[in-house]
């Protein structure tokens, strides 16, 4: 690479100092990073999720799921993958990732690309070309654009998932914090939060809004009180763990704008989805996108960037031959 003239030279110590701190956003990554080394990798990849979600059609859910607690503590190099061995308990064996699911699958695609192109693709980006296809597969077309290049990490700590997977506890001062800490903005905050339009969650992560949310056996003002009643029809105590609900009611297993036409009647599910209407941009952005064009858009762009956090590129990391088990 020559560069021209000082001012070139400025832009680029820029980019390293701005990737050196953590928070480099993808620069590396590019399109069809394996049209030579391994040129059917992401017809492959497509194939194999696409297989799955015609006998789960809750894997959306969970893949989209999984690529953002993977994304979120170590950036997107498949550290969620790894398996905890004796000596290190791993990421996903951390509370807020216990009830992830899906690893069966990605391991799957994993095993049949090391069969075609054995060290070549990275199991960072099978997660984030799967979990792309899994929400794709409604549409019949990809939903958001994939860069890849990604490597894997060579280290998975339990210990960093608490600090970095937003919880659906949280008030909106902390999830701009969140996800801010990732280079993201509120309106990606936003943005992202419409994933919850499928999947489900556990009655006791939201379970306090019904029955205790201030300490005192009430319930939160901000829910919509019909909404509520439903919600205690299905989740009876505070202690219930195992009962799960569908975080849009109306249609869990579509991908649509519907997250935020049920969260501006306030029927967002979790303390995370409702504070989101507590700040005025915000609430305006939820609003714009109840406009389902506006929300694929939106959506596309802010993955796009999420797909990017932090990613492990060039000679660093490894290509894991086993997605769950370092080289």
């Amino acid at each position: 690479m020559k560069i021209k003239n000082s001012s070139e030279f400025v832009l680029l110590a820029c980019l390293v100092a701005f990737c050196a701190v953590g928070v480099c956003q993808g620069g590396s990554l590019r399109k069809n990073f394996y049209r030579k080394s391994c040129p059917d990798a992401e017809e492959i990849i497509k194939n194999a999720t696409w297989k799955h979600v015609t006998t789960n059609r809750q894997l959306p859910a969970k893949l989209l799921r999984m690529h953002f607690h993977d994304c979120f503590v170590r950036g997107c190099d498949a550290s969620i993958l790894i398996n905890s061995t004796a000596s290190n308990t791993a990421e996903k064996d951390a509370i807020p990732n216990l009830s992830l699911s899906g690893f069966d699958v990605i391991e799957e695609i994993k095993a049949e690309l090391e069969k075609k192109c054995p060290g070549i693709v990275s199991c960072a980006d099978i997660l984030s070309l799967a979990a792309r296809d899994s929400v794709s597969f409604q549409f019949q077309k990809p939903m958001w654009k994939v860069l890849t290049g990604r490597r894997d990490g060579r280290v998975s700590l339990e210990s960093e998932v608490s600090t970095n997977i937003p919880s659906p506890f949280q008030n909106f001062t902390l999830l701009k914090q969140f996800f801010g800490r990732k280079g993201l903005t509120v309106h990606d905050l936003v943005v992202l939060s419409g994933g919850h339009t499928i999947g489900v969650g556990h009655c006791n992560l939201f379970s306090n809004r019904l029955y205790n949310f201030t300490g005192k056996g009430d319930q939160d003002p901000s829910l919509n009180p019909a909404y509520a009643q439903i919600l205690k029809s299905k989740c009876r105590s505070l202690t219930d763990t195992t009962t799960t609900v569908a975080m849009d009611p109306d249609s869990p297993l579509v991908f649509d704008k519907n997250y935020y036409v049920i969260l501006n009647q306030n029927k967002g599910l979790f303390q995370s989805d409702a504070a989101l209407l507590t700040n005025k941009g915000a609430r305006n952005i939820a609003k714009e996108l109840t406009n389902q064009d506006k929300f694929f858009t939106e959506f596309a762009q802010s993955m796009k960037r999420m797909g990017n956090i932090g990613v492990v590129t060039g000679s660093s990391g490894e290509i894991r031959k086993k997605c769950g088990i370092i080289n």
